[in-house]
């Protein structure tokens, strides 16, 4: 597949053509061309936008339908009937398609009895011969038209409004990325995503399934504090080096971290090893407890690692990893009192009540100065924790989403381990669990202070507690993202045995006074206090 870009448009619809990017016109040797765009397409649409699929019989038009309606679906066998007679087929797919075929249409007026505007609304929309009803030129937001070109096969001219322009160069960027590691015909699947900007694919080589991380650089909102945005605050990776020098780093002393095939630092996209798909909790979404054990010896192990503060990146400058400093993690905790708070408690907080919160947390982070350091990762829990029941020893557990990591507290992997934001950590899973990393380092190290470490976790403990809580409630109000809402009670009931620690006394009494925690929470399980010998 070749591309050239038109400025004028060349689509014929002036109305379409005015608020239109310039198209870009992509050479279409084969089907097999066509139904690779189909399925590039289906990796960046979202719902709400409509496809116009426009071109004479035999053009392509069904045929590029088919592939992004099988790619969304992950069926590649998927039975995918031409809507001629029906007009319209809708998909259960992630998300929904509905597929239209107008051919039919007597008048535009009909296109109200097939529900379009409600299929626009919740899902993606594919119409063939879309020229029929002007309602779906004007919503277009991906304009394809198809023609059988001199050279052979097909020319595919596409044009875009709004966001779609974007989103259509990174999925032709991709295809071009791939092409240059010799994978230009290999089928991409949608894999996984999470709650960052970062994106993934499933590549299949024909030997092996890799994975791809489309990780553009970006910084994580604006600027909040001395004219820097949060990311650089809380040091939040904005492009994929770090992420490069941390699995470097990782393999180097036997941890299974993805090993590094191709990379575009400056595109941020890399194609990775891909660790299996196995997890740490079941299908009902329960920790598997054997496995849990398995994913604390790592970390204590890990943390045995005397790490270097400076990692080298293949092909990129050194990076250093910064430290998980105070400001860093002030930045953190305010996001309870920035996000949350005003959500759960229906008002902002006070001046009284923000100095109060400031004065708290800084006395608390005046206790870490004797802490325990090491590479944090910052997110070991199950979503980014891969089992491997074949390998030894540490390679049992695959490790991704580390290109946050920090130098910090130690304690505070453990912490997002045994409270697990995702799913429900028993008071005694968690106990056996920080019991079981004591013990391991202990083993490896007679000097390990037990005691220090049981304040360390309390502390990270209810720091990322407070975070999380804040940036759940930020998923939602500043990104749209509504599904993590529901983790809220979870983590409100961990910082409610957390809380219990002495070192966190007046923290448990603000807490309990505007309602995140109850005030008597002094008397909830302190799963910590069994990790002393």
């Amino acid at each position: 597949m070749t591309r050239a870009t038109d400025p004028a448009g060349s689509n014929g619809r002036e109305a379409f053509a005015a608020e239109a990017a310039p198209a870009v016109r992509l050479a279409l040797p084969d089907a097999a061309a066509t139904e690779r765009l189909g399925a590039d397409l289906a990796m960046i649409v979202r719902p709400g936008d409509v496809i116009a699929l426009s071109g004479d019989l035999g053009a392509g038009k069904s045929t590029l339908a088919r592939a992004l309606i099988r790619a969304l679906a992950g069926d590649a066998g998927l039975e995918v009937p031409s809507p001629t007679y029906t007009l319209v087929q809708p998909y259960p797919t992630e998300p929904p398609v509905a597929h239209f075929d107008l051919y039919r249409l007597a008048s535009g007026e009909e296109l109200d009895e097939l529900d379009f505007r409600d299929a626009v609304e919740t899902g993606v929309v594919l119409v063939e011969w879309p020229e029929r009803a002007a309602e779906v030129l004007a919503a277009a937001t991906v304009s394809i038209a198809l023609a059988l070109s001199p050279a052979g096969g097909r020319e595919a001219t596409v044009t875009t409004r709004g966001t779609a322009g974007g989103r259509l160069a990174r999925t032709l960027a991709i295809r071009d990325f791939l092409a240059a590691a010799g994978l230009s015909e290999a089928p991409r699947r949608r894999f996984f995503g999470d709650a960052s900007t970062r994106r993934y694919e499933t590549v299949g080589t024909g030997e092996e399934t890799l994975v791809l991380m489309d990780a553009p650089r970006q910084p994580d909102g604006p600027p909040i504090r001395d004219g820097l945005p949060y990311s650089r605050i809380a040091h939040l990776a904005e492009d994929v080096a770090p992420f490069v020098a941390v699995a470097t780093a990782l393999r180097r002393p036997g941890f299974a971290a993805p090993a590094i095939h191709r990379a575009d630092l400056d595109a941020g996209l890399l194609l990775i090893e891909h660790l299996g798909t196995d997890g740490v909790i079941d299908a009902a979404r329960r920790p598997i407890p054997e496995r849990y054990h398995e994913a604390v010896a790592c970390l204590a192990a890990l943390h045995g690692v005397a790490w270097p503060g400076e990692l080298p990146v293949p092909g990129g400058p050194v990076h250093r990893v910064p430290p998980y400093d105070r400001r860093a993690m002030t930045a953190e905790v305010e996001l309870l009192i920035d996000w949350y708070l005003p959500d759960a408690i229906g008002r902002a907080a006070s001046a009284d009540e923000r100095g109060l919160f400031s004065e708290i947390w800084q006395a608390i982070f005046d206790e870490l100065a004797t802490a325990e350091t090491s590479l944090v990762l910052r997110d070991f829990h199950s979503p980014n924790i891969i089992y491997r029941p074949e390998a030894a020893v540490v390679l049992k557990i695959g490790l991704i989403d580390f290109q946050d990591a920090v130098i910090g507290p130690s304690a505070y992997d453990v912490a997002s381990l045994a409270q697990d934001a995702r799913v429900d950590v028993s008071a005694e899973l968690e106990a056996a669990l920080t019991a079981a990393y004591v013990a391991e380092r202990r083993a490896a190290d007679a000097s390990f202070d037990a005691f220090a470490f049981e304040r360390d976790y309390a502390i990270m403990a209810a720091q990322r507690a407070s975070k999380i809580l804040g940036i759940f409630v930020r998923l939602l109000k500043r990104d749209g993202k509504p599904q993590y809402l529901r983790h809220i009670p979870r983590i409100k009931g961990y910082l409610a045995r957390t809380l219990g620690h002495p070192s966190l006394s007046a923290l448990r009494h603000l807490y309990g006074e505007w309602g995140i925690t109850a005030a008597g929470a002094a008397g909830a399980a302190s799963p910590e206090r069994s990790t002393r010998p």
